[in-house]
């Protein structure tokens, strides 16, 4: 039998905040998603004026962080032709994203859930992915 941590919706609304921080700061609506461990959608705000093709892109880069345990743009890095990963975007019918923007959520070494950002540039949506993880782990303590 497996005891998993997951993330819960305090958690979710934590992430979320620090993301939607970041986000009014640099002045990009985002749509944020938040997924548990099995990139199961658990939270998501779309602020206003975050793009209507970002609900889906968010969705599926909190996906492929939690279930992949990886950063999406660490896929992209490694998603170039002649690259054994090459193609690995089109696998489970497009949904693995590697556009930077999404980060696995880890508490205490263990990947507990996925934050995927979208609107913004891949650099502007990583940021605020990370501010909404530093947000969440500060106010963890």
């Amino acid at each position: 039998m497996l005891t998993i941590t997951r993330l819960d919706q305090q958690d979710a609304r934590l992430l979320i905040q620090g993301a939607r921080q970041k986000a009014d700061e640099i002045g990009v609506p985002m749509c944020i998603a938040i997924v548990d461990e099995s990139g199961n959608l658990v939270a998501f705000e779309r602020m206003d004026g975050g793009k209507i093709t970002s609900v889906t892109i968010a969705q599926d880069k909190a996906f492929t962080a939690a279930a992949a345990r990886k950063a999406t743009h660490e896929y992209n890095e490694k998603c170039v032709p002649g690259s054994l990963v090459f193609g690995i975007h089109t696998a489970m019918g497009g949904r693995l994203c590697v556009v930077g923007g999404g980060l696995p959520v880890s508490v205490d070494g263990e990947v507990v859930g996925g934050i995927g950002l979208s609107s913004g540039t891949p650099d502007q949506d990583m940021a605020c992915a990370q501010a909404g993880i530093d947000h969440f782990l500060k106010a963890r303590g």
